[in-house]
């Protein structure tokens, strides 16, 4: 039962950072800018490329502009690696790629791609006598995973906060404060108890190597195993801190719906305005990636930063060979990496 809780478990913790990582930069809380600063730089292009990619089971998933790569360790040590074409419809649709509708669009082409590489992942990482997952058994676990994501991080706190209601009287921005309070709550123990299982921690592993992969990659460096271990495993694009970030988001979003209304009404729209939450984190995210070097934001990014520590562990150098085997299918030829 341990056994099969833990790779429950793991799935989950894989599913909660599929659509985030499709927002490739930093986190940080823009909202305090003036609006006419803040459209002009949302509707500026970043002026290099960007590399964005998630830990799967066993593995790594990067993403260029124009492809995706999965590199996955298998039982016997080789690594298996998947490459496809993709280009996102926001790139061959140029009038769908209009602030906040771009991240909504954004979020599910790579839910539609992390789902993809998770099963391959899953699928290649066990040994070949073992039973692979069919796609009827794969969804019937992504659907169990979302559904106790929605129960554990919209359901439960808002059950919570409707107890703590009559204490509050008619305040809707502290009730909405005391559902924000139980949702990171909530979110810090499940990332810490997870952390504890020997798979999840293996899975932060790869989280970690991902993270150094991209920094050698960003820092022009020659990519190799050695000069990714020199980076840290912390990285302002991550999808962790973004979840942090929708998290503290939706609490201030929340505020336009009525306290008076029914509670299942409540929890309704909240999963319906989890879009919209996501396209105005998407715009940003944007901004506070070109703003990095600034100390103001790397200061309004601390929390995140530090929520890391929770998803990412120092990975091996096998691990790190995994990361960049997939950062090497998806970069120029020029930036190859030499993995003996």
């Amino acid at each position: 039962m341990l056994k099969y809780f833990s790779s429950f478990s793991l799935v989950i913790s894989c599913f909660m950072r599929l659509w985030v990582k499709s927002f490739l930069n930093a986190f940080c809380i823009a909202m305090m800018m003036r609006w006419k600063v803040l459209l002009p730089m949302i509707l500026a292009n970043s002026p290099r490329v960007m590399m964005g990619g998630q830990a799967v089971i066993e593995g790594v998933m990067m993403k260029s502009e124009d492809s995706i790569a999965t590199a996955v360790r298998k039982q016997d040590g080789s690594v298996s690696l998947k490459k496809e074409a993709h280009v996102s419809l926001i790139k061959r649709k140029r009038w769908l790629n209009i602030p906040f509708l771009r991240g909504i669009i954004m979020m599910g082409e790579m839910l539609h791609l992390g789902i993809k590489t998770m099963q391959y992942s899953a699928n290649e990482s066990i040994d070949k006598e073992e039973e692979k997952l069919s796609g009827k058994e794969f969804a019937l676990t992504i659907l169990l995973s979302i559904g106790l994501v929605l129960v554990l991080f919209k359901l439960l706190p808002l059950f919570l906060a409707s107890k703590v209601q009559p204490l509050v009287s008619d305040s809707n921005a502290l009730f909405n404060f005391f559902d924000g309070f139980f949702k990171v709550g909530l979110f810090v123990l499940y990332l810490w108890l997870i952390g504890r299982m020997s798979d999840v921690k293996r899975l932060f592993g790869y989280h970690g190597a991902e993270h150094k992969a991209v920094h050698n990659f960003e820092s022009d460096k020659p990519l190799s195993v050695e000069n990714s271990q020199s980076f840290t495993t912390l990285h302002p694009r991550c999808g962790t801190t973004f979840l942090l970030f929708v998290l503290v988001l939706s609490a201030v979003v929340y505020m336009v719906i009525p306290l008076n209304v029914g509670f299942w009404a409540k929890y309704g729209l909240r999963i319906l305005f989890l879009p919209f939450i996501a396209g105005i984190s998407y715009e940003l995210i944007r901004l506070g990636g070109r703003f990095y070097h600034k100390r103001s934001v790397r200061t309004l990014m601390a929390p995140g930063l530090a929520l890391q520590r929770l998803t990412t562990r120092e990975p091996l150098d096998e691990q790190v060979e995994v990361a960049l085997a997939a950062l090497n299918a998806v970069v120029t030829p020029e930036k190859k990496a030499v993995v003996d």
